[in-house]
């Protein structure tokens, strides 16, 4: 399997504090990174007829530019995530899918409505470190 890409809304600030317990907790390096706003995710999302301009989700991209790419969203895409970091990923992710998925994704569905409110929104795409930029698609 090819690295999942991670595609987030860049100038969201929970959106950026989830990339950033992402970087802190992928020892490994498995995910790799593109805002919504580049033009790797619009690429992306329309060869799966999602609108580009639609930025109240975070996806992830399993299998990127082979015969089987696919895409996972909302809570699927967090719970993925989860389950591929070490320490209380897992068990975190084992919880939430005990919840009917339409249950988990409404919650999501509040909490992205209301994200810019509650945790900031910033003008641009906040800037990855140095140790962190290859994993940045869209840098």
């Amino acid at each position: 399997m090819s690295h999942p890409i991670l595609l987030y809304d860049g100038v969201c600030g929970l959106c950026n504090r989830f990339v950033q317990f992402i970087l802190h907790r992928d020892r490994n390096a498995i995910f790799r990174f593109a805002s919504l706003q580049s033009a790797l995710a619009a690429g992306i999302l329309t060869r799966h007829n999602i609108s580009p301009t639609d930025l109240d989700t975070v996806y992830v991209v399993l299998n990127h530019e082979l015969p089987d790419e696919s895409l996972l969203s909302r809570s699927a895409a967090v719970v993925f995530v989860l389950k591929q970091l070490p320490g209380l990923g897992r068990p975190a992710a084992s919880l939430l899918q005990l919840l009917p998925k339409f249950l988990r994704d409404a919650a999501y569905n509040t909490v992205a409505r209301h994200r810019y409110r509650i945790f900031g929104r910033s003008e641009t795409c906040t800037v990855p470190a140095d140790q962190d930029r290859p994993r940045f698609l869209d840098v």
